[in-house]
């Protein structure tokens, strides 16, 4: 399990495979079977794409994660290795994650995510993610087991800390531990009922200077702990037809911590955030090509 030389961004757990299915409409009603266009098993969950977004827009990122001897395993190892980006995989008995995706014709997305496949006794080696840590500026913590039990250990070093709720819908306890460890919070605005409360009360019980919420489409919303202020943002015009929203959350997150990576002003961040998501819904969840550093920085219109 060797360690990329001095990775920049450190990115804990998500990796994982899923099964993308193209139906003619969410929701599916009831039949006894459809003619499909796609079934397609391919690696790359949550941390994969953020890895790869971040890889492709030219930062040194490392992925750390449990992973099976199975098929599955293999898949995600050959993505990364293919690709020449160092995933270091600790062995679980529980199997390598993986979910189904069925996604329609218009993009939108319906995960089943296999809950079996995670095993609570799970635990990254604590030197080996010392060692991997040590000489990162960032590390983006996902919301999957064994990474929740890491976080203690990422206050011993000075790097900032991320984590992407998903569709939290503001209360599960499970969501909140990762949230309270985070400098920058991002989530989707999906399952809230109250945006802003939610994002307030991420900064109230925990020490996040940023939280952002994410809307598709519509934008987004922005809070400081500076600014108290929850203010919108607006999202990106997709440089081709939206065909799949898998992956845009990610790519999201790799935009926008490019632009942390760099220094950026957070208008600018979240402008990377949104042109990397915007590219993503072009993109067939069975193919990876995340935005080129070239191209983020042309659409976003800087250098």
């Amino acid at each position: 399990m060797s360690v990329v030389s001095g990775p920049e961004a450190v990115v804990l757990g998500g990796s994982g495979v899923d099964t993308i299915v193209y139906v003619p409409v969410l929701p599916v009603p009831f039949a006894d079977s459809y003619p499909v266009p796609t079934i397609e098993t391919r690696a790359g969950q949550t941390g994969d794409g953020v890895t790869l977004g971040l890889h492709a827009l030219g930062v040194r990122t490392a992925l750390l994660d449990t992973v099976g001897g199975d098929r599955e395993g293999e898949l995600v190892r050959d993505l990364h290795r293919l690709r020449g980006v160092s995933f270091i995989g600790v062995p679980t008995r529980s199997g390598t994650k993986r979910a189904v995706n069925l996604v329609s014709p218009d993009g939108r997305r319906l995960s089943f995510y296999d809950t079996s496949r995670g095993d609570p006794a799970d635990r990254f080696p604590q030197p080996l993610l010392s060692d991997l840590v040590r000489s990162a500026r960032h590390v983006h913590v996902s919301i999957t087991s064994p990474c929740q039990h890491s976080l203690p250990l990422l206050d011993s070093f000075p790097v900032t800390v991320s984590t992407d709720l998903h569709d939290w819908d503001g209360e599960n306890p499970y969501h909140a531990v990762f949230a309270r460890r985070a400098d920058i919070v991002f989530m989707s605005a999906t399952a809230l009922v109250n945006i802003a409360a939610t994002m307030r009360k991420i900064l109230a019980f925990g020490t996040a200077d940023t939280v952002v919420a994410t809307a598709g489409a519509a934008g987004g919303y922005l809070l400081t702990r500076q600014d108290g202020t929850v203010r919108e943002y607006s999202a990106a015009v997709p440089p081709g037809p939206v065909i799949d929203s898998n992956g845009a959350g990610d790519a999201f997150v790799a935009g926008f911590l490019f632009g942390h990576l760099r220094g950026e002003p957070l208008p600018l961040c979240l402008r990377y955030g949104a042109v990397a998501g915007a590219h993503a819904c072009t993109i067939p969840s069975t193919r990876v090509d995340p935005i080129s550093r070239e191209a983020l920085l042309a659409a976003a219109g800087s250098g």
